[in-house]
C-alpha cells in the first residue's frame, strides 16, 4: 500500500469513524484512484475483514476503467468476488491474479453462503468438491471461522457428515438474478394473499358459526322463560281452585249442622207438647 493511500484511509477513517457499512471508505476512496491506485484499492478490499459485498465498489467510474485497460483481470477479480465461487475461480486461475491466503479464504466463506441459497444442509462431500480442499479436517477448520465471523449461523453434523445451516449473510445480486428475485417475491405474495383470503373465510365462517349458537342460546332462553310462565300460571290456578273447594266444603259443613240443630229443636218441641196433653 502506498503511502499516500494510507493516508487518505485514515483520514477518512477519522472522518466517518462511525460508519457501520465496512465498504463505505473503499467507495470513497475509489473516486479519487486511478489505474494502479485503483488496482491497489481493489487488493485492500479484498482482504478486508468485513467487506463481503462489493457491487457498490463496482458501480464507481474509477473501478469500471480498470475493464478496459491492461488492469482488467483486476477487475474481473472483483465480479468474481461479488458474484462467484471459489470453483468458478479455480476453473480460471489463469487469467485471473493469484489469490493471497485471505483473499482464498474469503472466497471461500463467499462460497458457502452461495451454497447456502441452495441447501439449507450442505454434505461435506459438496463442500470438498466446490472448495477445493482435500480433507474433512481442514473443511471443518474452514466452516468454524466461518461461524465465528458472522458469516454463517449453523452446526458441524459429524455423524451425517453434513453443514446444517440456520442464517447466512447476503451477497451482491447480479442484473440477470432480479427477474428471478421478482418472480420469486411475487410467489411468495400470492402465496400471502392466498393465506390471507384462507384466514378470511375461516373467520366469516366462525362468525356465522358465532350468530348461529347466539340464536340458539337466545330461542333456548325464550323457551325456558315460557316454560316458567306457563307453569307458574298452571300453579296460580291450581291453587286457586283448591281454595274454591276448600271454601265450598266448609260451607256445606255449616249447612248440615244447622239443619241437624232445627230437627233436634222441633224433635224436643212435639216430644214436650205430648207430655203436655198427657197430663192434662
Amino acid at each position: 500500500m502506498s503511502c499516500e493511500m494510507q493516508m487518505d484511509k485514515e483520514k477518512e477513517q477519522e472522518r466517518c469513524p462511525g460508519s457501520s457499512n465496512p465498504l463505505e471508505q473503499f467507495v470513497v476512496l475509489a473516486k479519487s484512484a486511478r489505474g494502479a491506485a485503483a488496482v491497489e484499492l481493489v487488493k485492500q478490499v479484498l482482504e478486508a475483514p468485513g467487506v463481503h459485498v462489493f457491487g457498490e465498489l463496482l458501480d464507481t467510474d474509477s473501478i469500471k476503467e480498470l475493464a478496459n485497460g491492461p488492469h482488467s483481470m483486476y477487475f474481473e477479480l472483483l465480479r468474481l468476488f461479488a458474484y462467484g465461487t471459489f470453483r468458478e475461480y479455480i476453473d480460471v486461475k489463469d487469467k485471473l491474479p493469484e489469490l493471497t491466503p485471505v483473499m482464498k479464504k474469503k472466497l471461500q466463506h463467499l462460497t458457502i453462503v452461495s451454497l447456502a441459497t441452495k441447501m439449507k444442509c450442505i454434505p461435506y462431500s459438496v463442500l470438498l468438491q466446490e472448495l477445493d480442499i482435500k480433507n474433512v479436517r481442514d473443511l471443518e477448520d474452514l466452516i468454524i471461522e466461518a461461524i465465528y465471523s458472522d458469516i454463517i449461523h449453523g452446526k458441524l453434523d459429524q455423524r451425517n457428515s453434513q453443514l446444517e445451516l440456520d442464517y447466512a449473510i447476503g451477497r451482491d445480486t447480479q442484473p440477470g438474478d432480479l427477474a428471478h428475485i421478482s418472480s420469486t417475491l411475487q410467489a411468495w405474495c400470492d402465496a400471502c394473499e392466498a393465506v390471507l383470503v384462507c384466514v378470511e373465510s375461516q373467520i366469516q365462517k366462525a362468525n356465522s358459526q358465532k350468530n348461529k349458537s347466539l340464536k340458539h342460546k337466545e330461542a333456548i332462553e325464550q323457551e325456558v322463560a315460557n316454560i316458567k310462565k306457563t307453569l307458574k300460571t298452571q300453579t296460580q290456578d291450581s291453587d286457586e281452585a283448591m281454595n274454591t273447594d276448600m271454601r265450598e266444603a266448609s260451607g256445606h259443613g255449616s249447612h248440615s249442622s244447622d239443619k241437624s240443630k232445627k230437627g233436634f229443636r222441633v224433635k224436643n218441641l212435639r216430644s214436650s207438647s205430648a207430655k203436655f196433653w198427657q197430663k192434662s
